[in-house]
């Protein structure tokens, strides 16, 4: 298991929703990150879309990360035949063997028969390609139905990356969908987090925490998947919560992603 660093580590740094940075990070500048936290992997997902870039710009990355020994992998948004074809051959540019996918995209929120029928017409080429394609736990689909639509593609070019925290959407916390999820696991997403009353205590708030921090129980984690003989990259994201100001984001993720990197150390060497 080697542990790596996402585009969602920095989120803020790159820019979200109308908190644009005044230098957004680039795919250059994680390598840097990378290096200076001693991580070996960097997962490139749709917050820093790699198909808006030039194919020069992609090369350069690759170059840059391959010279310091990164790994590199990279991730999209939409599970749509051309969409995929399209990642799998940026994947190919950054010489990247797992492909990071969210199911739903604008427009499209296809159900598990749908999602089947792709997966089985896209098998040969992630085959042809040698990429792994990770369908990310987000939201929508509880962790059976994921499990039940790996089952059926039946294909070790398919499976699951697994998020610590985004299935709270879909109404399930981590003790089930590690339980479900575990067997199928080619890619997991670190992520903390605390659950606590809303000041005028009607409801509750989820926030994301650095690792260590917070209610995910790492030892369990890594142990189960190790029991189904999981060995896959563990990539750190973090939901740094909104100070107010970019510029204290920023500093704020930065640090819970040195703090992060630190804690994970205990249970991850590589």
């Amino acid at each position: 298991m080697k542990l790596g660093i996402s585009s969602w580590t920095y989120t803020w740094a790159i820019g979200v929703n109308d908190y644009t940075p005044p230098c957004p990070l680039t795919p250059s500048d994680l390598v840097d990150k990378a290096l200076s936290l001693g991580v070996s992997v960097i997962q490139v997902a749709d917050n820093l879309p790699l198909h808006s870039l030039t194919s020069q710009e992609r090369r350069l990355f690759a170059a840059k990360a391959a010279r310091q020994g990164i790994e590199l992998e990279v991730g999209t948004k939409g599970l749509t035949i051309d969409n995929i074809r399209r990642y799998l051959g940026i994947a190919g540019e950054l010489r990247a063997r797992l492909l990071r996918v969210i199911i739903d995209s604008a427009g499209d929120e296809p159900k598990p028969d749908e999602i089947v029928a792709r997966l089985m017409r896209l098998v040969p080429e992630l085959e042809a390609a040698r990429v792994t394609l990770g369908i990310e736990n987000h939201d929508r689909f509880r962790a059976h139905d994921l499990a039940d639509i790996v089952r059926r593609v039946d294909s070790p070019h398919v499976g699951i990356c697994l998020d610590t925290v985004n299935s709270f959407g879909a109404l399930e916390g981590p003790e089930v969908v590690v339980s479900t999820l575990a067997p199928y696991v080619v890619n997991l997403h670190l992520k903390d987090f605390a659950i606590f009353r809303a000041a005028q205590m009607m409801g509750f708030i989820i926030q994301g925490r650095p690792l260590g921090q917070g209610r995910t129980d790492i030892p369990w984690l890594l142990q189960m998947l190790a029991d189904h003989g999981r060995d896959v990259n563990a990539i750190i994201e973090l939901w740094t919560p909104d100070q107010g100001a970019v510029e204290d984001n920023i500093a704020l993720e930065a640090a819970w992603a040195a703090a992060s990197v630190a804690h994970a150390r205990r249970y991850i060497a590589g």
